[in-house]
Parts: C-alpha cells; sequence; structure tokens
C-alpha cells in the first residue's frame, strides 16, 4: 500500500392519520434504527458508564462486529501481529506511552473483552439516512494524493486541509507518527476537525482506492458533542460501498481490552500550557499481510478485509495531516484545525505531527526522504515543515481558525 443538494417539498398527511402519532415513512425508519442497532451493539459482558455520557460495552472477544463479515466466519483471531517494525522509535526500545480514555475514569473491560462504545438511536437519527450512517460520502472525498499535473485538482470543495505527503521511490508497508491531542472548537454540528494519517494504494479514478486510516476528530454529528475521539476508517473502494468509521461495518479485528476505538482522548493540549500526545502506527505483518494498529505502544487489532497487496508504485506512500469539514463551503467558517492556531506561532500553541516515518520493504521504521505539502486556503489553514529537533526527527506544525480578516 501507498502512503492526505437537491430540495424537494412533499405533501404529507397529518400526523394524526398515523397509528401512534407518526407517519408510515417514520415508523419504518425506527423500525429500521432499531435493527441496526441491534446489530451493532453486541451483548456485553458487562457495561462501563463513561463520564462523559458514553457506554462502553465489554463484548466477548469472540462476538465483536468484525465476525459478521462474510470473510471473517469462523476467523482464527491472531492475537499479535508476527512481526513488529524495527528502527529507531521502534516500542521495543522505547517505553510504550499508553493512552488515557474517558471511560477509565469507571472501571476497565475484563480480559477475552473488547470495549465497543455503544451506539445510541440519535446517533443514527443525526445522519441523513441511516444508509450512510458511519461512512464518508464518496462525492465529498477529496483525492489527498497530490498529482505530478497541476491541472488535476486535488480536493473538493467543502474540505480543507494541511497534508504532509512522503514521496520515496520505493513501496512502504506502514506509517508511524505522534499527534499533539487538541479539542478544536466546530462552529457547526456537522462540521469536523481532525488529524491522521493514512496509508492508501489504487487510484480513486478507478475506485480501486484502498485506505487504512487512523486519528483523532471532533465530529458532532457522529457523535453528538465536541469530545475529541479515537477514530479509525478504511475502504476498498474509493468510499463507494464499502468501509466505516470505527466498528460499524464487520472488518476491523480488535485484540485490545482497554483502548475503545471512537472512545474520547484525555487530556487534550492546552494552548499555551500542557501538551499531550499520541503514537499511532500501522503497518503490515509480512506474515500473513493484515495491517495493524498500534495507539500508545500497545495493539489494538488488525483490519483483515483489505487486500494484502504491496504498497503501490505509484502516489505518495503515505500522508500525516489534517482535515476540517464544512458542508456549506465555498462560505467560510470558524471551524479550526488543530489548536486554532497558524504553525508559525510554534510548539504550545499551533498543532504538531512529529516523528513523521514509513515502514519499508525490510520491516523497519526510517524517515521519509521527502515530503510534499498540500494545503488550499493559507490564510485559514496552513502547513509548514518543523526545522531541525534531533528528538522529533521528520514533523510539521499546522492548523488555523478558519474564517478571520483574511480568510472570508
Amino acid at each position: 500500500m501507498a502512503a492526505a443538494l437537491v430540495a424537494v417539498a412533499l405533501a404529507t398527511p397529518p400526523v394524526s392519520a398515523a397509528a401512534g402519532g407518526r407517519s408510515p415513512a417514520e415508523r419504518l425508519r425506527r423500525q429500521q434504527v432499531q435493527g441496526l442497532l441491534r446489530k451493532l451493539n453486541k451483548a456485553p459482558l458487562a457495561s462501563i458508564q463513561s463520564p462523559d455520557g458514553d457506554i462502553i460495552d465489554c463484548v466477548h472477544i469472540s462476538k465483536q462486529p468484525a465476525f459478521d463479515h462474510p470473510l471473517l466466519k469462523n476467523h482464527t483471531i491472531q492475537m499479535r501481529p508476527s512481526y513488529y517494525p524495527g528502527g529507531k522509535y521502534n516500542g521495543s526500545k522505547n517505553e510504550p506511552h499508553p493512552i488515557t480514555q474517558t471511560w477509565h475514569q469507571n472501571g476497565k473491560c475484563p480480559d477475552n473483552t473488547v470495549p465497543i462504545r455503544r451506539i445510541k438511536e440519535e446517533d443514527i437519527l443525526r445522519a441523513s439516512s441511516i444508509g450512510k450512517y458511519g461512512k464518508k460520502r464518496p462525492s465529498y472525498i477529496p483525492n489527498l494524493i497530490p498529482t505530478a499535473d497541476p491541472d488535476t485538482p486535488s480536493v473538493l470543495v467543502g474540505h480543507q486541509h494541511a497534508v504532509a505527503s512522503a514521496r520515496n521511490a520505493n513501496n512502504h508497508y506502514g506509517t508511524k507518527a505522534s499527534f499533539n491531542l487538541w479539542q478544536p472548537e466546530i462552529e457547526r454540528k456537522d462540521d469536523f476537525s481532525l488529524t491522521q494519517l493514512w496509508v492508501t494504494s489504487g487510484s480513486y479514478t478507478d475506485e480501486d482506492l484502498n485506505t487504512v486510516e487512523a486519528g483523532w476528530q471532533v465530529y458532532p454529528d457522529m457523535y453528538g458533542d465536541n469530545n475529541t475521539r479515537l477514530f479509525i476508517y478504511w475502504t476498498r473502494d474509493a468510499y463507494s460501498k464499502t468501509g466505516c468509521y470505527n466498528l460499524v461495518c464487520p472488518g476491523f479485528v480488535q485484540t485490545n481490552n482497554q483502548i475503545a476505538i471512537g472512545g474520547s482522548l484525555s487530556p487534550v493540549s492546552i494552548y499555551g500550557g500542557s501538551q499531550y500526545d499520541i503514537d499511532i502506527l500501522v503497518w503490515k505483518d509480512l506474515n500473513g499481510g493484515n495491517w495493524w494498529l498500534q495507539v500508545g505502544g500497545s495493539d489494538v487489532g488488525l483490519l483483515a478485509v483489505i487486500p494484502s497487496s504491496p504498497a503501490s508504485q505509484t502516489g505518495p506512500p503515505l500522508s500525516n495531516g489534517a482535515e476540517r469539514y464544512s458542508r456549506l463551503m465555498p462560505a467560510q467558517t470558524s471551524t479550526q484545525m488543530g489548536s486554532g492556531h497558524f504553525p508559525q506561532e510554534g510548539f504550545g500553541k499551533a498543532s504538531h505531527i512529529k516523528n513523521i516515518q514509513v515502514v519499508d520493504s525490510s520491516n523497519n521504521l526510517q524517515p521519509p526522504s521527502g515530503v510534499d505539502l498540500l494545503t488550499e486556503q493559507s490564510n485559514c489553514y496552513n502547513v509548514q515543515v518543523g526545522g531541525a529537533n534531533s528528538n522529533w526527527g521528520t514533523y510539521i506544525y499546522y492548523g488555523g481558525p478558519g474564517k478571520n480578516p483574511n480568510c472570508q
């Protein structure tokens, strides 16, 4: 893999004409929502009420949603990868930095279970349709793979990005970076702001794009709040029919009993104060070809439904960067990216991604040989490569406030 409306008015019968005060269409929608909830929320062995309002269900590892996928029937769970990447920042040479999530304040899940954030009815009802819950919209997905053709658009209206893409000559088999944690302010509930890594192969135009994505996001329409949350995403067909956020669709096999994908991360960084980072590593296990996720030095699980072909011969092998989306673009909003401050403000004020590395064909972590930067409106959000810092390796500063006197 390579490593960034039509409005219709309809006449409707009076509400009182429907049994229970709801129209037939509304009753059908509610039935569909309940059916999806029964499918997504597996019977737990224990449940933990989080201070942020989440309910974390401790589901037996063999009963998790991944095994609803037809390719994973009778799947033998691989509890740990066969090989770990070596190199300067290998976890075996540095102490892990375990992440903390808000729900940890009230307990932990027992052995042989995995923590899963319970999906609520209101979560699904916020989606534009039941079928689109937990999925990105193909028409809104930007092409984050920079092209040599200046006439080929890289992004679509609605998104703003700050992206660093590695362009090494050889294929890559993963990437690792340390992501600065923030809680950007979101102007409208259907905006979002995120920081993530992408590992990609294939192309948008041929609809054979495969991606593995992981990072943190603030997404009120998805979660119902403004909390900073750990997330994953994947697709096998350029976001057309496959893939989803977190565990909404089957495919990711979780092995960790202490990290809830979709759960809130705490604490987060403070402008001019304490700074908090999260280490994320995604790499291909050379034995079997599955893509593994490691967060804070702990193995979280594996994506078992992405093809195990090697990295693409074209395009950058990885991207690390941030994205902010507003459905009403091109009208600019004040939804923040990262800390909400521009990269030139530096450490403790601007957001950073440090120790950016790639996994080479020998399964070693290496710094990228070159970094391409991408941003659309530098007066709104921007990105820059950091200077010399022996402890930070390859790194970037990024972010911005959105709407301001120089960005309308």
